[in-house]
């Protein structure tokens, strides 16, 4: 598998989730946050595009899912108990 299907399945991961949560979840202001989260996601990718690297999407999208997972990793377990993350509602 090239870097640049492993950085497209990345993307589509993250946008994925974000999508089904937003579906998922109530409340008018977490939809409307989560839906700029995912318009500032493709706008990133779309930056990337400028520079007419496939190389250069994938690793924006690698690094994209890392730290999308790694957060939702860390408040699952590390910060479960801070209070801005949210009560999941």
């Amino acid at each position: 598998m090239s870097i640049e299907a492993v950085g497209a399945l990345c993307f589509g991961l993250v946008i994925g989730w974000v999508t089904y949560r937003t579906l998922r979840r109530s409340g008018e202001t977490v939809a409307l946050s989560n839906i700029a989260t995912v318009i500032g996601a493709v706008g990133g990718a779309a930056v990337t595009g400028l520079f007419n690297s496939q190389e250069l999407f994938a690793w924006y999208s690698i690094g994209l899912a890392g730290g999308f997972f790694l957060y939702l990793l860390l408040a699952a377990t590390v910060l479960k108990d801070v209070p801005w993350l949210g009560d999941g509602n």
